[in-house]
């Protein structure tokens, strides 16, 4: 290795090794001294896990049930420690990060262990033999939202729309990778993560508007049979078209209908793609809330949905964040900001798609 290249990984080494060494002419109070002590636990508690999870699969030894949990939890550890020490010492607030996490909520020093944890995540939820992956995953996607967006009654843009918001979906779910498994759940599975009754749910809403659709765009239909086909006796959550078609039907394809609606309430279309994973995480409320007249000032005070929403990374992170008790619909919105960096990516994937 080059002198040069050396020096920077044993600097890049050092920099993770490292932890907060206040000046000795710095006094703490208890509350920062505390907050310092439990930022650092939760840092080296990450990294310990990192560690376990890496020596397992490159040794080939069986992973723990639901390995991806543990790695999770010490994620959200380490951002919640980190905010309350920001919150303690806004001193250490730092530089933007890659992820485009609020700095705040994040030491930009630790990117290398995030890219680590993404790259186990990859490897515990890689599909399974005999996955059908597509040629096209990002173009099924659109397509099949276009499609039922449109035996559902909207006009040409607004189901554009429905194409463009759904391939956000894909992106939340599973940073647009097809056929994967969840290395916190053995019940979602697939493109859109889906369950069993989910996926049954899907396929049955889809053959009430099959012939619609098969009248209207004979070439999906034939795409649609061919899949069939294929996945035939086989889970259909890991054949990408099928899975990505039900988790649609499932879910989304009745809420299609309120787009026209929800751009205006929504101008930017990563707000509307948090509102549809909204659907995915907390369907319910969700739904009242478009019925309500009032989206954005719609609240919700359920412990359950509130769990909910901090299982799926909104207000997970630091005290104060997981001390709400209830949330507006706005306030929801922003703090899905881990998604924000999954959509743009959906942004640019549907600007390359849509000129085909």
């Amino acid at each position: 290795m080059p002198a040069r290249r050396q020096l920077l990984a044993i600097g890049a080494l050092g920099l993770l090794l490292t932890t907060f060494v206040p000046s000795r002419a710095q006094t703490l109070t208890a509350r920062q001294s505390e907050a310092v002590a439990t930022y650092e636990r939760a840092l080296g508690d990450f990294k310990s896990i990192l560690a376990e999870r890496r020596r397992q699969i490159d040794a080939k030894q069986p992973l723990p049930n639901l390995p991806g949990q543990a790695l999770y939890l010490a994620r959200v550890a380490v951002i919640s420690a980190y905010k309350d020490l920001t919150d303690a010492m806004p001193s250490r607030i730092g530089r933007p990060n890659k992820f485009e996490i609020p700095p705040a909520y994040f030491d930009a020093d630790i990117e290398p262990l995030v890219d680590e944890y993404s790259k186990l995540f990859d490897i515990m939820e890689a599909p399974p033999a005999g996955a059908q992956n597509s040629a096209t995953p990002f173009k099924d996607v659109v397509d099949l939202a276009v499609a039922i967006a449109r035996a559902k009654g909207l006009a040409p843009d607004h189901a554009e729309a429905a194409g463009r918001i759904s391939l956000g979906l894909f992106f939340a779910e599973t940073n647009g990778k097809q056929n994967v498994r969840n290395g916190r759940s053995n019940t979602y599975m697939g493109s859109f993560q889906t369950g069993p009754s989910e996926d049954r749910n899907g396929r049955r809403k889809w053959a009430a508007i099959k012939g619609e659709i098969a009248a209207a765009d004979p070439d999906l239909s034939a795409r649609d049979e061919k899949e069939e086909a294929r996945a035939r006796g086989t889970d259909h959550r890991f054949n990408h078209w099928t899975n990505v078609r039900d988790g649609l039907m499932n879910a989304h394809a009745d809420i299609f209908r309120e787009i026209p609606g929800i751009v205006k309430t929504l101008p930017d279309p990563i707000d509307q793609m948090k509102l549809f994973e909204l659907i995915q995480i907390v369907p319910t409320p969700t739904r009242a809330a478009l019925k309500s007249g009032d989206l954005l000032n719609y609240r919700v005070s359920s412990p359950t949905i509130m769990k909910h929403l901090r299982n799926n990374s909104i207000f997970a992170f630091g005290q104060a964040d997981r001390a709400r008790t209830s949330a507006s619909f706005r306030e929801i919105l922003g703090a899905m900001w881990l998604f924000k960096r999954k959509f743009e990516k959906a942004m640019a994937k549907y600007a390359e798609i849509k000129p085909r």
